[in-house]
C-alpha cells in the first residue's frame, strides 16, 4: 500500500490551483478520517489563510468535522420522503449513524453516505451502490428539450454523445459572432431553472458588457432543495451536455474559466464528471473548466454564498448590490447557472430559439424539469411544457396510489410551502403559482396523501431550515428556531389564538427582513399549514 501523502505534498498539489480550499480540506479529510487542528494549521500556512477564517468553514459544513473518524460514520438522509420510508429506523439500526439532510435521492430512498461510497437501501442488509434512475419516457409522448437524449446509451460518454449530436452546436457556436449567441438565447425565453427564473441571455450579455476580468462560469449543481433530484440525472447521464452549455456560454461572455460546484452527496458524479472533463479536452479547448466539490451546506445553491465557498471564505450569502455579473468569483464578472439551464442551451442553438419557445403552452416559453416523489406510484424526473396542468402531472403520468386522496403537495422542493387539494387544479408556471401564495422554482414536488400529518411534516421542515440557516441575519436564524419550537410543543403556555398569531407575526417578520431567500422562504410552510389545514392545527393546540 502506497504512504500517505504529507501535509506538505498535498498543500504543493493543490495550492497553484484555481479555487484551492475546499478541494485541499476534502483531501486531508479524506486521508486522515477528518480536519485535525495540526492540519487546519497546515492549511492555514500552506494557503496563507487566517486560522479563524478555516475553522469558522470546517465547523459550518457537514461533511467535513474536527473530530476523529467523522468521514467513516454512515450518514442518513432524513429528508421528509425518505422518513416516510423508514429512515428513522434506518438511522437507529446502523451502527454508529449519523442523520443528514435530503440527499436528492427521493426517487429511489433511502441514500445513506460512508466515506466516498453513496448507498441505498430500504434497510441495512439491502445497502448497495445503484445509478442514477433514468427517466421514464414521457407519458404524454411530448417533446423534450434536456431530456431528449438522455435515455440513449453510453450518452454519458463523449464518443456516445457526439453520436447523439454533441457538440453540433458548440461548433455551430464557434462561427457564431457573441451577440448572435446572445439573440437566439433571448428570443427562445430561456430564464433560470434553478429557481431565480431570471432571463439567461440578460445574465450573459451583462457578464459579456462588464468590466474587468478574467470572466468566470459557474455551474451551480450543489441540488441541496428537498424533493429535488433534477440536475442528478443530467450530471449522471449527461454530463457533455453541461460542458457544452459552459463552453457556448464562454463564447458568448468572453469567459474562458469555469467551476461545476458540485454538492458533496453525490460522490459518484464527482467521477462521471471528471472523467467527462478528461474526454471532452479537443472540444473544450481554450477553456479551462474544473470540479469543485462542496461539503454540505444547503445555503450554498445560494449563488453568492456558492461563490464565497469557491473562494474558501465562510458562506454567508453576500450582500447585493454588486452582482455576480460584475463582482463575482474573486470579484471579476461572474455567470452563475444552474445545471438545468446549461443543458438547455445547446439543444437550443442546435434547433433555434423558435423551436424551444414553441415547447411551452399558451404563452409560456420552454420546459421544465419536475422532480416528483412522495405518495406516487411512479416518482421521477418528468420534463413538461411551461404550463403544464399539475392534475394530469400527479394523476394521470405519475398516478396516485388507488383508494388515497392527496391532502397536500409542496412545492419549489420546500421553498413553496403547501399547496392542499383544492388548490391542484393549477398550471405549472410562475404567474399561476404565485397567485395560490407559492412558486414553482427549482421544480421539487412531494405529494402527500391522506395517511400523512402534515402538521408533523411541517415540523420537519421547519427544523430542516432551522438547521441550514447560515446565522448571518437573525430574523432567519432566530425565526427558524422558534417556528421549529412552535411546531415541536404546540401544547406549551400559549393559547391557540395566541400560538397562531405569534407564528404568523414571526414568519411575517422573516419574509419581510431576512437577507436571502432561505428567511423569505420558510414561512411559507407555516402560512400554507395554517391556511389549509386549520382544523389539524387545532387539534394539536388543544390536546395538552
Amino acid at each position: 500500500m502506497p504512504a500517505s501523502p504529507t501535509d506538505e505534498q498535498l498543500i504543493k498539489r493543490w495550492q497553484d490551483e484555481p479555487a484551492p480550499v475546499l478541494p485541499l480540506l476534502h483531501a486531508f479529510n479524506e486521508r486522515d478520517g477528518h480536519i485535525s487542528r495540526e492540519g487546519l494549521e497546515a492549511i492555514s500556512a500552506g494557503l496563507r489563510i487566517p486560522l479563524a477564517n478555516l475553522h469558522g468553514s470546517v465547523t459550518f459544513y457537514h461533511h467535513i468535522s474536527g473530530e476523529p473518524e467523522s468521514r467513516d460514520r454512515p450518514r442518513v438522509c432524513m429528508g421528509p420522503i425518505c422518513r416516510l420510508n423508514g429512515s428513522e429506523q434506518l438511522l437507529h439500526d446502523l451502527e454508529g449513524a449519523e442523520p443528514m439532510a435530503c440527499a436528492g435521492r427521493c426517487d429511489d430512498p433511502i441514500p445513506v453516505l460512508q466515506a466516498d461510497r453513496a448507498l441505498v437501501g430500504l434497510s441495512g442488509d439491502k445497502l448497495q451502490q445503484a445509478p442514477s434512475p433514468l427517466p421514464p419516457l414521457n407519458p404524454g409522448g411530448l417533446e423534450e428539450c434536456c431530456l431528449a437524449s438522455v435515455r440513449e446509451p453510453d450518452r454519458a460518454t463523449c464518443s456516445g454523445y457526439m453520436r447523439t449530436g454533441g457538440y453540433a452546436a458548440l461548433a455551430k457556436a464557434r462561427e457564431m459572432e457573441p451577440e448572435e449567441i446572445l439573440q437566439v438565447l433571448e428570443d427562445s425565453g430561456l430564464a433560470g431553472r434553478g429557481g431565480a427564473g431570471f432571463p439567461t441571455a440578460t445574465k450573459w450579455r451583462a457578464v459579456r458588457d462588464a468590466q474587468g476580468g478574467p470572466k468566470t462560469l459557474v455551474c451551480n449543481a450543489d441540488e441541496g432543495e428537498p424533493g429535488c433530484f433534477k440536475d442528478r440525472v443530467l450530471l449522471d447521464h449527461d454530463p457533455h451536455a453541461i460542458l457544452e452549455g459552459m463552453a457556448i456560454a464562454g463564447l458568448a461572455t468572453g469567459a474562458a474559466r469555469g467551476f461545476i460546484y458540485l454538492r458533496y452527496e453525490y460522490p459518484q458524479t464527482l467521477a462521471i464528471l471528471e472523467r467527462a472533463l478528461e474526454e471532452a479536452k479537443e472540444h473544450l479547448d481554450g477553456f479551462e473548466f474544473c470540479v469543485r466539490r462542496g461539503a454540505g451546506a444547503y445555503i450554498c445553491g445560494e449563488e453568492t454564498s456558492l461563490l464565497n465557498s469557491l473562494e474558501g471564505e465562510h458562506p454567508f450569502p453576500r450582500n447585493r448590490p454588486p452582482f455576480p455579473v460584475t463582482h463575482g468569483f474573486e470579484q471579476t464578472p461572474t455567470v452563475v447557472n444552474n445545471v438545468e439551464t446549461l443543458a438547455s442551451v445547446a439543444p437550443i442553438l442546435a434547433r433555434g430559439a423558435e423551436w424551444y419557445a414553441g415547447l411551452g403552452l399558451g404563452e409560456h416559453r420552454g420546459t421544465k424539469l419536475i422532480s416528483l416523489s412522495g405518495d406516487v406510484l411512479r416518482p421521477g424526473n418528468y420534463e413538461v411544457p411551461m404550463g403544464f396542468p399539475l392534475k394530469t402531472l400527479l394523476f394521470d403520468w405519475a398516478g396516485v396510489p388507488e383508494g388515497r386522496k392527496v391532502q397536500a403537495v409542496t412545492m419549489a422542493g420546500l421553498s413553496g410551502g403547501f399547496l392542499g387539494a383544492a388548490d391542484l387544479d393549477v398550471t405549472l408556471d410562475e404567474a399561476c403559482l404565485r397567485a395560490k401564495g407559492s412558486f414553482l422554482g427549482a421544480g421539487g414536488i412531494m405529494v402527500f396523501d391522506d395517511r400523512r400529518d402534515m402538521f408533523e411534516i411541517a415540523r420537519q421542515s421547519m427544523e430542516f431550515f432551522a438547521s441550514e440557516a447560515c446565522g448571518k441575519c437573525f430574523p432567519c436564524r432566530i425565526g427558524t428556531e422558534r417556528l421549529t419550537e412552535r411546531l415541536s410543543e404546540p401544547s406549551g403556555a400559549l393559547a391557540p389564538e395566541a400560538w397562531t398569531e405569534e407564528v404568523r407575526a414571526i414568519g411575517y417578520t422573516m419574509i419581510e427582513l431576512s437577507a436571502c431567500g432561505l428567511g423569505k422562504s420558510a414561512p411559507l410552510i407555516t402560512e400554507s399549514l395554517l391556511r389549509l389545514f386549520p382544523e389539524e392545527v387545532s387539534a394539536k393546540l388543544e390536546a395538552r
